[in-house]
């Protein structure tokens, strides 16, 4: 019998809660850079909400993290004759958003010191599952395995996994998260960050960010598991 897993991919679906993409970004750029109001209204309809939870990330105070958000659509407006679409307009807008963030949490002082980079006590090569979910390797039976098999979700998991109750549960996972993982968590799966631009933004190394996407993970699917299964 296969585990019941919980798929990242669709959680990071249900935790975005945001609007699809234009067709063809490129046309709508080209909008944007015209001067088209109602392109504009499109844009902050979009991704507004998405931004404020982002700078949330850094700031947790709404106000400072409107103020970030605001500083952010500025910095946008004045940017997007240079916006050279390496990545997608979302990504961009959200390196933005976390830049701003992470300066006005120094300001404020409210940045993470270098050593909360790791949590504090922990091992980064503690088990990020239970051992003693796990029968003993000298078990007469299933050596090594689940001590008791996980209840079946329900009929249709995903359906299960994008309902209103669960995309909230998920937010409040990712809310509980050490600060050092949430960033990453929030920035890869969420958002769509790249590797690479998880540790360029964030200024960590690529293990890192391996370590603390890994661990941060591990927290929301087991978490997930218990308010689905409730084992």
């Amino acid at each position: 019998m296969q585990r019941a897993a919980v798929n990242m991919g669709t959680l990071a679906d249900a935790a975005r809660g945001d609007p699809p993409h234009t067709d063809d970004e490129t046309h709508f750029i080209e909008a944007l850079r015209a001067g088209d109001e109602s392109a504009f209204v499109v844009l902050i309809d979009r991704y507004h909400a998405g931004m404020l939870r982002l700078a949330r990330v850094f700031v947790r105070d709404v106000s400072v993290a409107e103020e970030v958000v605001q500083d952010a659509w500025l910095a946008v407006v004045r940017g997007l004759d240079r916006f050279e679409a390496r990545s997608s307009l979302k990504r961009w807008i959200a390196s933005i958003v976390v830049n701003n963030a992470k300066t006005q949490a120094t300001r404020e002082r409210r940045s993470i010191p270098f050593s909360a980079v790791w949590d504090a006590g922990a091992d980064p090569f503690d088990p990020s599952v239970e051992p003693e979910r796990f029968r003993h390797d000298d078990a007469q039976q299933w050596p090594g395995g689940w001590m008791s098999f996980p209840r079946s979700w329900n009929d249709a998991p995903d359906e299960c996994a994008l309902s209103q109750e669960t995309q909230s549960q998920i937010r409040a996972c990712i809310d509980a998260l050490p600060a050092s993982q949430r960033e990453v968590v929030v920035l890869r799966d969420v958002h769509g960050f790249t590797a690479e631009e998880t540790c360029t933004v964030l200024q960590i190394s690529e293990v890192n960010q391996r370590v603390l996407l890994h661990r941060g993970r591990s927290k929301v699917r087991r978490a997930l598991e218990l308010h689905l299964t409730g084992i």
